[in-house]
């Protein structure tokens, strides 16, 4: 697979350099990895997305504004979500540690989605975390530490949807971008290593059939 992404200054251009890698990105997410850290580590990366940012028409900004939400520990901004594409960009900022709500990227979770990141700005503590699963895996018995690294800026990593991770705290102002494969599990698991309470979190538009039963 080439890595060679000299030149390249938009998302547009990196949608298709993974596109044109070979087949949907969910299948291949290890070899997405090497290109998506060969394109992060461009010199002005963080100054070109600005760019691209602010160069979008005003149709296309009320679309990523619409694709957007707020989380508990961050804003989770939709650059790119293109339906015939096996993935989709987005940028996270990160707020204030004083302004999270315990529960999010400071729990030990996992996605149901692969990604890639890279840090434009700030820094983060980020820990990986062995987890036992009950019986159906719908459910954290207990987790273990793995690892613990000071991610500074330009810093880029990958993250499969079985693997487990947490962002105890991250330093004022940090920004990442990621690329996401489309979800391959249908829900991901949270743990608390406080009260030791595990949670199942099935997105809304799964729950359509469960709705129209209830209702």
């Amino acid at each position: 697979m080439p890595t060679d992404l000299t030149g390249l200054a938009t998302i547009t251009e990196l949608a298709s350099r993974i596109t044109s890698a070979g087949p949907p990105a969910a299948d291949r997410w290890s070899d997405i990895g090497p290109l998506f850290g060969a394109w992060a580590a461009q010199p002005g990366l963080r100054e070109r997305l600005r760019e691209h940012l602010r160069a979008l028409p005003p149709q296309e900004r009320t679309r990523v504004v619409a694709r957007s939400r707020e989380t508990t520990t961050h804003f989770a901004w939709c650059l790119r979500d293109e339906p015939s594409e096996p993935f989709t960009f987005w940028l996270h900022e990160y707020k204030p540690q004083r302004d999270w709500r315990h529960g999010y990227a400071d729990s030990v979770h996992n996605h149901r989605y692969h990604f890639c990141t890279t840090i434009l700005s700030g820094s983060y503590l980020h820990e990986r975390y062995e987890a036992r699963l009950d019986g159906d895996g719908t459910a954290i018995l207990s987790t273990g530490l793995l690892r613990r690294t000071e991610c500074p800026a330009g810093a880029s990593g990958t993250m499969l949807a079985h693997e487990f991770h947490r962002i105890p705290r991250a330093e004022d102002d940090t920004m990442t971008f990621l690329v996401k494969s489309r979800a391959v599990r249908p829900w991901s698991l949270s743990f608390d290593p406080d009260t030791r309470s595990s949670h199942r979190h099935v997105p809304v538009e799964s729950r359509w059939e469960e709705l129209t039963k209830q209702l």
